[in-house]
């Protein structure tokens, strides 16, 4: 009798799975974090108008002051804010195994690589500088996508 109200139970309310790779999504939801702590140090930055940012990195000044820091008057910093709170809350429902949520995880994280890899087409080759903060993010994300092609997809 026990068994059968168990399976009832089971059947009847949908309840998240863990996976193994859990652990690899706490990992993935640390590196976003990191992500979101430079892309909101560059965005404050960019709205208080804070020069000092860069130090002494001559190429950080010109990548943060040209037209390709802002979309519309938004820092693109800001929107990378987003984006890393975005993964670091998917990979939070990862872990606890909401399924679905994999595939937006690995969409949003595709979608970060290819805009890395165009501000990074940006800096080596219109710009001919470097932001280090930038760099630091295009990391981040290479970094995740990394990792999320690494982790074995469960049914």
């Amino acid at each position: 009798m026990a068994a059968s109200k168990e399976n009832r139970f089971s059947a009847s309310s949908p309840r998240p799975t863990r996976s193994g790779s859990s652990n690899v999504y706490w990992i993935v939801a640390g590196i976003a974090l990191l992500g979101l702590a430079d892309a909101t140090f560059l965005t404050v930055a960019h709205l208080t108008g804070d020069d000092a940012v860069c130090g002494s990195f001559a190429g950080c000044s010109t990548v943060l002051g040209s037209v390709y820091a802002t979309i519309k008057g938004i820092p693109t910093a800001a929107f990378g804010a987003l984006a890393y709170f975005a993964v670091f809350s998917a990979a939070i429902l990862a872990v606890f195994g909401y399924p679905r949520v994999r595939g937006f995880l690995f969409a949003l994280v595709a979608t970060m690589f290819i805009a890395s890899l165009y501000f990074l087409y940006l800096q080596a080759f219109v710009l001919h500088a470097f932001c280090p903060f930038c760099l630091f993010s295009a990391a981040m994300t290479f970094l995740l996508a990394g990792l999320l092609i690494a982790v074995p997809t469960t049914r």
